[in-house]
């Protein structure tokens, strides 16, 4: 690889990283043809990008990145894969879930919400970071939940203005 292909390939994944909240490595090294394809089959479907990258040329990426990545150059040794998505746990629930038949992916680590994530044993804390469209579910859940206690409250009240004022006085 010349000089200038490598330099390319760095701008190239500066502008992925600064396109991405969400940068997943992990090690995929050992895995058979048929869980290699599986594994990106169910990347693809779970609308996460997977690709190989070279290690120098990803810590020289980050490095160039106005992004904080703190420690997590220091997990790019050996065999390196990063996963990129949307949703910040679609990746660690993608790990998860793949780790039932088998013993790879490892998590080496994630930026995910602006925090550094570094370990295997990290991965349960990904899975449990809620997206930003489960945020907004909840919170409308909860916004609802009074609403409708109130109106249904008022409908058993036999619409009389001294159910109301009962009701009312009860909230």
């Amino acid at each position: 690889m010349t000089r200038e292909e490598k330099s390319q390939v760095i701008q190239d994944l500066t502008a992925v990283l600064a396109g991405t909240n969400t940068v997943y490595l992990a090690d995929i090294s050992g895995l058979n043809a048929q869980n290699t394809s599986n594994l990106r089959r169910a990347c693809f479907k779970a609308g996460v990008q997977l690709s190989v990258v070279k290690n120098t040329l990803l810590a020289k990426a980050m490095e160039a990145s106005d992004k904080d990545f703190g420690t997590l150059p220091s997990v790019l040794k050996g065999n390196t894969s990063m996963m990129i998505a949307e949703a910040s746990n679609a990746p660690a629930k993608l790990i998860k879930e793949f780790r039932k038949k088998s013993k790879k992916p490892l998590l080496k680590g994630a930026f995910a919400e602006e925090s550094i994530y570094i370990g295997d044993e990290q991965l349960d804390a990904l899975v449990d970071i809620k997206s930003r469209e489960e945020l907004i579910g909840e919170i409308i859940g909860l916004l609802q939940s009074p609403a409708k206690n109130v109106v249904s409250a008022l409908q058993s009240g036999g619409q009389k203005l001294s159910g109301i004022i009962k009701t009312l006085s009860e909230k």
